[in-house]
């Protein structure tokens, strides 16, 4: 897919005109930009803003800039656009410091790996390092926000389902992609099916064998009917995935009808796993609500683990751990030694002092690509005694949501393996320092949820993130390590937890959940001296085994090692402190 930058100049011209008389120097243009892909243009003013290229009150741009193409699915680019939406708010605009061109800067960076043209992002700057500009500052401002966030035309608006319409291959994409891809046979799960022939009526019964569906036989002459059409309506939208809810005109589905011998409409059938379970006739609402209800328990029986009172284990998963304290920077960029004046680590200080203010969201993003050699780079040649410095100002770079979202989608992920490929290669001989901004670095990673999904559901990913805990938890010297491990491993089963609550698949695989368990288990056995870290490994191993499989692995495991048992064993030395904590996971785990 094709990325572009619209250029504009909202001056029309007289910036070039009169720019030296007023200011001192040369202004060719007051540029304001949008990014253009899929047919729909995106840019900052009100808010994050969509119009149909060129179709704004800015009228056609002065220039077009090809900035390249991204292979990225359609619905990563539309989740990674939510994420910018809470960072350029129509509050949060500011002519100078959170711009359209901050925007599409930051959205360019993600999409082909590269800022806009760097003349187009100085200018602010420009301008107030002249006298006359930074008087005139808050004035233009004012002056400027009637042009900059005025509404997009209604003319111009794309329709809900317009947005990034065609991908890389031209073909036809909207924003319920990611729902169609989720659902078998790109069925849309929690919709009616309206079917009038035998033979897609069949698939569809066999795409259900193994959980259920209910027909409903109508008929056009049938006032009773439609009676319940808006109750069976919220009856799929309730069972989503969990069954096939199909409706059947048989006024015009005569087959149908003389196969399943319908003689009386409204007729309802259940099935349950590829038989027929029950059949009933009448437009009786509680009726049907109850049958399919019913139903779904029968196909779907809830969990024994949904029917235990477990507060506190339940409320400590939406949000993630994150290390956000910032040491020093000077003193921890001085430790760099000669790499300390190197554009990539300057760019990094910069961007961290940015954030320190009090408009964090507004600091504009470095060249994260530059970053990123380096970082690779970094990995190879600097000694690992003097490496924590550049992890620890990535974990704060990580910290921002963009930033995080940006290594979600890098090639192959090259530059997060390569930290968490050298702490793991040393085994026991990784300086402490390294091995705990590195564990901090990888808790960081979770601030955008499209780095949560890709860490656990991505082999290259989970495979070392779990080596790394379960080597950090084996650390007996430092407890700090303990519990930066114990925080990663709780935002790991938190994420894979969050799937599971949605009916989703789990994100770890099996053998990923075994290995991590077994580790989390050793662990609670031998923590005795750091409440902090018994807590994170209380809950990484509550949220782990929560509503897994009842005969799978994960619960064998927990019972090949005990790990009630284990659990219960911590109450005589954190009896007041995690009393709570330690008998909801006893629970889960027996």
């Amino acid at each position: 897919m094709d990325i572009e930058l619209y250029v504009y100049d909202l001056s029309k011209g007289l910036a070039r005109q009169m720019s030296r008389q007023f200011l001192g120097t040369q202004i060719d243009a007051v540029y304001h930009t949008a990014i253009v892909f899929g047919g729909i243009e995106y840019y900052f003013g009100a808010g994050v803003q969509t119009t149909y290229p060129g179709a704004t009150h800015h009228g056609r741009p002065m220039e077009i800039v090809k900035l390249g193409r991204t292979e990225l699915p359609i619905e990563v680019i539309l989740e990674y656009l939510e994420s910018l939406k809470a960072v350029y708010t129509a509050e949060s605009y500011d002519l100078f410091l959170h711009n359209c061109n901050n925007f599409s800067n930051d959205f360019a960076m993600f999409l082909v790996g590269k800022g806009i043209p760097e003349h187009i992002t100085s200018l602010p700057q420009t301008v107030l390092n002249t006298p006359f500009g930074q008087m005139l500052k808050p004035q233009l401002d004012q002056a400027m926000r009637g042009i900059t966030q005025a509404p997009t035309p209604p003319s111009a608006v794309p329709r809900p389902d317009a947005s990034a319409r065609r991908t890389s291959n031209g073909t036809a994409a909207t924003s319920s992609t990611k729902s169609n891809r989720s659902a078998s046979n790109g069925q849309v799960p929690g919709v009616v099916r309206n079917i009038t022939q035998l033979g897609v009526l069949e698939s569809y019964l066999q795409s259900a064998k193994d959980s259920c569906a209910v027909i409903f036989f109508t008929s056009a002459t049938c006032p009773p009917c439609k009676l319940v059409y808006p109750a069976y309506d919220e009856l799929a939208a309730e069972a989503k995935d969990k069954a096939v809810l199909i409706k059947v005109d048989t006024s015009q589905a005569y087959e149908i009808a003389s196969k399943y011998q319908i003689r009386a409409t409204p007729t309802f059938m259940s099935f349950l796993k590829g038989e027929k379970e029950g059949e009933w006739v009448g437009a009786n609402e509680s009726q049907l609500r109850g049958n399919v209800r019913l139903l779904l328990q029968m196909a779907h029986p809830p969990h024994p683990h949904s029917q235990l009172r477990l507060p506190t284990l339940q409320k400590h998963h939406k949000q993630p751990v994150t290390y956000t304290k910032i040491p020093p920077i000077d003193k921890l960029v001085a430790k760099l030694g000669s790499y300390s004046s190197d554009p990539a680590v300057l760019s990094l200080k910069n961007f961290i002092a940015a954030r320190q203010t009090s408009f964090a969201a507004n600091a504009p993003l470095p060249s994260l690509p530059s970053i990123s050699a380096f970082i690779q780079n970094a990995v190879k040649t600097i000694p690992q005694a003097s490496l924590f410095p550049i992890v620890d100002l990535f974990r704060l770079a990580l910290v921002d949501a963009r930033v995080t979202g940006y290594y979600a989608e890098e090639s192959s992920h090259a530059t997060v393996l390569s930290v968490l490929s050298t702490v793991n290669s040393t085994a026991d001989n990784c300086p402490y320092t390294l091995r705990i901004v590195t564990v901090q670095m990888a808790c960081n990673l979770f601030t955008s949820p499209l780095f949560s999904s890709q860490l656990l559901s991505n082999p290259t990913l989970a495979t070392p993130l779990t080596h790394l805990v379960a080597s950090s938890l084996l650390d007996s010297s430092h407890p700090q390590i303990r519990v930066a491990a114990s925080s990663l491993a709780f935002n790991i089963a938190a994420r894979n937890h969050l799937q599971r609550l949605d009916g989703k698949p789990d994100l770890l695989s099996v053998d990923t959940q075994v290995e991590l368990l077994a580790s989390l288990i050793e662990a609670v056995g031998k923590e005795e001296e750091s409440k902090e870290g018994l807590k994170g490994l209380l809950l990484a191993i509550g949220l782990l085994a929560y509503e897994a499989p009842k005969d799978g692995e994960v619960a064998e495991v927990c019972q090949l090692l005990e790990a009630g048992r284990v659990v219960g064993e911590k109450k005589k030395a954190f009896e007041m402190e995690l009393e709570g904590l330690i008998k909801e996971v006893g629970m889960v785990v027996t």
